[in-house]
């Protein structure tokens, strides 16, 4: 299990790039495969998650073939189905939750799928019932091994049959799998409450680029008519929302001037506007982000002078993958805040870390949690700590830059999961941070 050595204090100055987008590469890869044409792929993030689903891939028969540092071309040609029902791919699949996206595209393409329960980040329930009722109304059959832990869906006379259906929860993986098992079905689909996040726009403009017939995208509300095959296509992945706000988290808690280049700064959404609830200024210049420094950020009130609530909701609200961020920024803002995080039950279990640092927190229930910022006056300590998921390890490794001393996270490997060579790209702003196996 590796470490991060983190020697805290330490102003940090110059730029930094966003990488791809995680979420989207997780989406658009599954996609490929709903067509036996060549699809190439720019901006994939080189993270163990992604790396992971294009083993996975290639072990399944896909044709994989690395262009350059983050491009590759798909083809799913020869992709073999029956590796699908391999303990291989099983034991693949319960590691890898992006893995469920698997099943809109091999249902649409082939009629058949087998799945086991993902794995992923231990941040609470995270159900499957969206993806599999959707699944069940375009007239898949599912069926359940108690035994084996596994999901069996077939479709009778082996193409799905498009219909109308109202979401029980915007989910933005559950969407995307309905639209992917869609775009082969018979007739029309129109999906009501659909997640609508810039990520799931990207999907159905590359679905569209390869001859699906999707429109409402930017919606709630989506219709596709359902065509008989797809083709190749090129597609780019936006810059990752939660690396962005991430460095901008950093620069506040460190209090360094840095730019962020090529932000996409439209698909942000109120990302920039919630680290401006908490004093901190940042500027746009053409599509980067300015952070300068700031030896104090303020946090705002509501306009009759009560605390100041961030919440997560579905977009264009506030993605919960920054809540850990802007909780540990806000450790040392002037004021209070509550942090409202309402999707997952346990992401904000990792506060206590941040209390022995000598954070202020009151953690009030599993979802909300009282911060008094130390304005600076009471720095954190660095101290030992273990990553528990991707979200709430780069916000510790955050704090720790932040803290006065040197802390070691172990269990980085989940923070691989999800940012591309981090300790190498901060030790370029002049972090000082080291790997340790």
């Amino acid at each position: 299990m590796a470490s991060f050595v983190i020697e805290g204090g330490h102003r940090l100055s110059g730029e930094i790039t966003p990488q791809g987008a995680k979420n989207e590469a997780l989406q658009i890869l599954c996609a490929t495969i709903l067509t036996r044409e060549r699809v190439v792929v720019h901006n994939i993030p080189d993270i163990a998650d992604i790396n992971n689903l294009i083993s996975l891939l290639s072990d399944a028969g896909v044709g994989v073939e690395r262009l350059s540092h983050d491009t590759y071309a798909f083809c799913a040609a020869g992709l073999n189905v029956d590796y699908f029902r391999s303990r291989e791919y099983l034991r693949r699949n319960e590691a890898l939750r992006g893995s469920v996206m698997l099943v809109g595209p091999m249902l649409a393409r082939f009629g058949w799928m087998l799945t086991s329960k993902p794995g992923g980040d231990k941040i609470g329930r995270r159900r499957l019932d969206t993806h599999f009722e959707g699944m069940s109304r375009l007239g898949a059959h599912l069926s359940y091994d108690r035994e084996t832990s596994t999901y069996e869906l077939t479709v009778p006379g082996g193409r799905l049959k498009g219909c109308d259906m109202l979401l029980d929860e915007a989910s933005v993986t559950g969407t995307a799998n309905i639209i992917m098992a869609a775009v082969l079905a018979e007739g029309r689909t129109t999906i009501y409450n659909a997640a609508c996040e810039p990520y799931v726009q990207q999907l159905c403009h590359l679905l569209n680029a390869m001859g699906a017939h999707i429109s409402g995208i930017a919606s709630n509300y989506l219709t596709i008519e359902g065509v008989s095959e797809l083709h190749g296509a090129g597609h780019t992945i936006l810059p990752d929302m939660i690396e962005v706000g991430s460095f901008i988290g950093l620069a506040a808690m460190t209090r360094s001037e840095l730019t962020i280049r090529n932000v996409s700064y439209r698909n942000l959404g109120i990302i920039p506007e919630s680290f401006r609830r908490l004093g901190i200024r940042l500027e746009q210049r053409g599509d980067d982000i300015f952070v300068p420094s700031q030896d104090e950020y303020c946090i705002d009130t509501f306009l009759d002078g009560s605390i100041m609530t961030v919440a997560d909701a579905p977009w264009p609200g506030l993605t919960p993958d920054l809540l850990s961020v802007l909780l540990v920024v806000a450790t040392q803002c002037k004021g209070c805040v509550l942090i409202h995080q309402k999707m997952f039950e346990s992401r904000l279990f990792f506060v206590d870390k941040l209390i022995d640092m000598g954070a202020q927190i009151i953690l009030c229930d599993p979802h909300r949690a009282v911060v008094v910022g130390h304005n600076h006056s009471r720095d954190l300590r660095g101290r030992a700590m273990s990553s528990p998921d991707i979200r709430a390890g780069i916000a510790l490794l955050i704090a720790a830059m932040g803290a006065v001393g040197t802390s070691r996270i172990s269990n980085v490997e989940q923070i691989d999961r999800g940012y591309e060579r981090i300790e190498e790209r901060l030790r370029a702003l002049g972090a000082v941070i080291h790997r340790e196996d």
